[in-house]
């Protein structure tokens, strides 16, 4: 059984910024927020959220408790959360109120059923070359992902992708290893010292159609 989690890059999380389609990040995950904004309809308390769609909110988060950011009132000097948005929905008031209902029971930015898979550390450019029909794509994958996982990303451009045997420099890859584990060096760190444009110098896979493999 596979329990790998699911990867997304930080530009497929902020396709995800409506009402009825909203995603947002945090503290390294990434969440789907829609069942939650049905949830509360036309309820005020969402304002900060909508706004937030499709971004990244780790800023509203404390990494070491994994909540609400505190701060600490200067006229009271009591805590209340960090809501730079503006306050949202669980978290209380400043001052106590009649009209604020707690019995929501655990509130929505500490419910794992919000979650749908993590937030790749960092994005990865390759050229795939398809040496059947010359066509070249260049897709934006996550560092984390296997070549199987990316297999499944091209599989928009082309639905016959299984049918291929995947080479990098001639080697045949192993599809559940990673880029880095296939001997696919990162390095648009160096590319960027040296000035240099790294979409010029993308690493290329070339894929071979199953019924005409050719040596590489």
């Amino acid at each position: 059984m596979n329990n790998r989690p699911k990867y997304f890059t930080p530009f497929e999380v902020s396709l995800h910024n409506t009402e009825k389609d909203i995603w947002v990040s945090y503290l390294g995950k990434v969440y789907d927020l829609s069942p939650l904004c049905a949830q509360y309809q036309g309820d005020t308390l969402l304002k900060p959220i909508l706004h937030s769609g499709g971004k990244d909110i780790s800023h509203w988060f404390d990494k070491k408790t994994q909540d609400i950011r505190l701060c600490i009132d200067p006229v009271t000097n009591c805590q209340f959360p960090y809501t730079p948005m503006g306050r949202f929905l669980h978290t209380p008031p400043l001052c106590p109120r009649t009209d604020w209902c707690n019995d929501f029971g655990r509130p929505w930015w500490k419910s794992i059923n919000y979650c749908i898979g993590v937030l790749t550390k960092k994005v990865r450019k390759i050229r795939i070359i398809n040496t059947l029909t010359s066509h070249e794509q260049v897709l934006e994958v996550c560092c984390e992902e296997t070549i199987s996982e990316i297999l499944q990303r091209y599989l928009f451009y082309n639905v016959h992708a299984s049918s291929y045997t995947w080479k990098y420099r001639g080697i045949n890859l192993d599809m559940e290893k990673t880029l880095e584990e296939n001997q696919i060096e990162d390095e648009s760190e160096v590319f960027y010292t040296l000035g240099l444009d790294e979409d010029m110098f993308l690493p290329s896979i070339h894929i071979y159609f199953n019924d005409d493999l050719t040596d590489a």
